[in-house]
């Protein structure tokens, strides 16, 4: 039953980069009532893994990692360098999930975020080759870590290839690795999906992490997503992953910028956890 569900949040939700230094929100994420949080790794030479563990052991959280995909990591390009780029950036995040002792790397590391075109199909069925090839070689490389991959759909500004679950599915079914799973958000569910609680069905045991924000990308419980649906599929499916709430702060210009958000979705980042966190357990948890 999805009351099986543990409750997380992104620390993107207050900074960008993630470093060491983000420890610091640790104790407050704990004491909002949370028991994950998620690690968005930007730049792993900003992560000293042995203060991190600690900080986690010491806040009774445990963590998810999720890679993070800009243009110059892009398993779909022609350009062979930024694969291997790719790869190295990938071994890095196994190297610490490994360390922290997750066992799924997650995001949408089929390509580059951001890449939305309109390509012939010759070229995306190339580009579509490259993803699963690649993939597949990501996914051995995980089985050396003990970790499996999540894939992320994206909405359609956001990427041209993976935007909902039957694509998602198209994409482990044909990489055909055990290690190859899925991750899905609702913030993306709700501008791609035709009907949530289906499309979270047609994913069925390859779903290993659950995302949330609204479908404005606001505190979950106060847009439009349906959060009936939501609940019916992950019961459906018989969930018992995290459940991570992920949004972004517009004072990180950046990466606000790179996400869209223009204004303020909450009173304060910290009423955006602790609101979202009440909605999702009197929601999932009823």
């Amino acid at each position: 039953m999805a009351t099986d569900i543990t409750y997380g949040v992104s620390t993107w939700l207050w900074q960008s980069p993630f470093s060491t230094d983000s420890i610091s929100l640790f104790p407050k994420i704990k004491s909002m009532g949370f028991d994950v949080v998620e690690i968005p790794v930007e730049d792993p030479e900003l992560i000293d893994l042995k203060k991190i563990k600690q900080a986690l052991k010491d806040n009774g959280l445990e963590p998810t990692v999720c890679g993070v995909f800009g243009p110059t990591k892009d398993f779909t390009s022609d350009d062979v360098a930024l694969h291997k780029n790719c790869f190295q950036y990938i071994e890095k995040c196994f190297e610490i999930g490994s360390y922290l002792e997750v066992d799924f790397l997650a995001g949408p590391m089929y390509s580059a975020v951001g890449k939305a075109r309109m390509v012939s199909e010759e070229q995306r069925k190339i580009e579509w080759e490259l993803a699963v090839t690649n993939l597949y070689k990501v996914c051995e490389m995980g089985k050396g870590f003990g970790q499996s991959i999540a894939l992320e759909p994206l909405n359609r500004f956001e990427s041209d290839l993976v935007n909902t679950a039957e694509d998602v599915m198209r994409l482990v079914s044909d990489i055909n690795h055990a290690n190859a799973k899925v991750l899905l958000d609702g913030f993306h569910m709700t501008i791609e999906e035709k009907n949530i609680r289906e499309a979270i069905n047609s994913v069925g045991n390859k779903l290993i992490h659950v995302q949330v924000s609204e479908n404005h990308r606001g505190i979950p419980g106060t847009g439009l997503t349906p959060w009936k649906d939501f609940k019916l599929g992950l019961e459906d499916v018989d969930y018992k992953g995290a459940m991570v709430i992920e949004s972004f702060t517009p004072e990180i210009k950046e990466l606000a910028g790179a996400v869209c958000i223009w204004k303020q979705l909450a009173h304060s980042q910290d009423d955006f956890a602790s609101e979202g966190l009440k909605f999702l357990k009197n929601t999932f948890n009823s």
